[in-house]
């Protein structure tokens, strides 16, 4: 056959590269007390980089989970099955303690080492990253049940993944869901109808329909039921004690825009057997604190996809020519690359950030704890927001070769707005950060307190500080403010962190661009005389 061409201008495969060797986490890893960690880090970076790792990742996507709701006699058996690198990501994700294991390690620090491993690891494939997060933040709201805590904390901690149907205690080790959401209520979960009946021997009994659950295959799940003193907080297992199923039944597994490699269901409780955690009637409360753990992995997912974006555009970038020279030698592909760049450093900041608060409160520290509340509101709201137009930015880096499936981009772009959705779509984020100033005062000064540490640093910053006190002195029409008020939280703190740890030209960037109103709307409108040099310089780390 002749050979009609020859393929030139095409970039390598972007593989065999260390995904840890990101400046900003690893400068944010040694501030926050977890440097003892950088090996690990950078052991499971190096994993993410491989083409084995990027193999497994595509081909999980690629070939979804099946339900199986009968074997071939009959029988229910509520079973999903996956593709077998599904469970080698979870085996990699759990025996590098991306789950519960934090909760197990009195090491300072052990929050933020988990948290850079998360935000490293969810770079191969993010679907794998829900059931671990849930395993991790099931553990603060079990705590409301000293006595569940007590044999099932160790199980959800261990660095053992045991996958399959068997009783909790005779496994190695377990993974957590969430079972929240009804079809008539969604985020208002006070509408729930779920029905919670006690047992005589103390345990209830619950039906009721439940509309998302994610990862359906999970051991054991945190649940919302009405119980006789109200709206509860229930923990049902797969497996009873005595070895039989216990009664949910996963009506269909949902069709999805992205996190595809991950099973989310529609389940019936068919008089299930669960175990009250906390008190009746508190069921939100107790579950909240799964919740804002999760919220802190959807700030960590999202500065995870920023960063693969942001690389991927960096290094296709780097070997491929146009107009006789490569495209990031070329002003407005550089000021495009930067901008993205900013928006990246930005968002790993604050989630390393509250990573960091996340360990300081484990280790009693109340004021650590306001910061935290505030800062995860708006962070969440935020970093979330701005995933899915930062994907799309960078998957145009890459032209048509970015369109297509085989790039990864697609999968990045259908990913992004998940985040911004789990936990509480934006609305319900910026309302949440009302919510919190109006039940926790002291949660604003805290957060000002914050902020101001970088106070007379940059002018901008300063500036944008006075407005925002101005803007929450007053009062009228505060829920129809809420995005606005919660977007300039968000940013003067992304802006303050940067201004007191990152490079005078990353600083600088972020503020005359973010706060200094010298910005267009869309990517690459960084205003002249920003040194792009220096930002992209952090950016190539990850360039092969």
């Amino acid at each position: 056959m002749a050979q009609t061409h020859e393929v030139t201008n095409q970039v390598r495969p972007h593989h065999g590269y260390d995904a840890a060797a990101d400046p900003a986490l690893l400068e944010a890893v040694a501030r926050e007390g977890a440097g003892w960690a950088t090996g690990e880090i950078h052991e499971l970076g190096v994993l993410a980089g491989s083409e084995q790792a990027a193999e497994w990742g595509r081909l999980v996507n690629e070939n979804t989970p099946v339900l199986r709701t009968h074997d071939r006699f009959g029988h229910r058996v509520d079973e999903v099955e996956f593709h077998p690198y599904w469970h080698e990501l979870m085996r990699t994700a759990v025996g590098n303690g991306l789950h519960a294991a934090p909760w197990q390690d009195d090491r300072p620090g052990a929050h933020v080492a988990r948290a850079a491993k998360f935000y490293v690891w969810g770079q191969v494939e993010a679907g794998h990253s829900c059931p671990v997060s849930m395993t991790y933040a099931a553990v603060p709201a079990l705590r409301a049940a000293p006595g569940i805590a007590h044999w099932l904390e160790p199980l959800l901690a261990s660095r053992e993944y045991d996958f399959g149907l068997r009783e909790p205690m005779a496994k190695r080790g377990l993974i957590a869901g969430m079972s929240m959401t009804e079809k008539q209520g969604g985020s208002d979960v006070r509408t729930n109808t779920t029905a919670a009946v006690p047992a005589a021997d103390g345990t209830y009994r619950l039906t009721g329909h439940k509309w998302f659950t994610s990862a359906p295959m999970s051991d054991v799940f945190l649940t919302l039921a009405q119980a006789p003193g109200g709206l509860s907080c229930f923990l049902l297992p797969r497996v009873l004690p005595d070895g039989s199923r216990n009664r949910i039944h996963l009506q269909r597994l949902k069709d999805k825009l992205g996190n595809r490699s991950n099973a989310s269901a529609e389940i019936e409780y068919d008089d299930a057997y669960g175990l009250l955690v906390g008190e009746e009637g508190r069921g939100v409360a107790t579950i909240i604190e799964m919740v804002n753990m999760t919220r802190l992995d959807c700030v960590l997912g999202a500065a995870s996809g920023m960063r693969l974006g942001l690389i991927r555009a960096v290094h296709h970038a780097t070997h491929r020519r146009a107009f006789g020279a490569a495209l990031i030698d070329q002003p407005l592909m550089r000021n495009v690359l930067a901008d993205l760049a900013l928006e990246s450093e930005a968002a790993t900041a604050v989630a390393m950030r509250l990573a960091g608060a996340t360990d300081r409160v484990a280790a009693g520290r109340t004021d650590e704890a306001l910061v935290r509340r505030l800062g995860l509101a708006v962070t969440k709201y935020w970093v979330c927001k701005r995933a899915p137009v930062h994907a799309a930015e960078a998957l145009e880096c890459l032209g048509g070769n970015g369109y297509v499936e085989e790039s990864g981009m697609p999968r990045l772009y259908r990913e992004a707005p998940l985040g911004s959705i789990w936990e509480g779509s934006g609305s319900v984020a910026a309302l949440d950060t009302l919510r919190a100033m109006a039940r926790q005062p002291e949660t604003v000064e805290a957060f000002l307190a914050e902020v101001e540490q970088a106070a007379g640093a940059d002018r901008r910053l300063d500036a944008a500080v006075a407005g925002l006190r101005k803007e929450l002195a007053d009062p009228g029409q505060a829920e129809y403010r809420a995005r606005r008020i919660t977007e300039t939280m968000a940013l003067v703190l992304q802006g303050s962190l940067l201004q007191r740890y990152a490079p005078t030209a990353v600083a600088d960037a972020f503020c005359a661009s973010r706060l200094g109103g010298d910005h267009g709307r869309a990517f690459g409108t960084l205003p002249p005389g920003v040194d792009t040099a220096a930002i992209l310089d952090r950016a190539r780390t990850a360039t092969v």
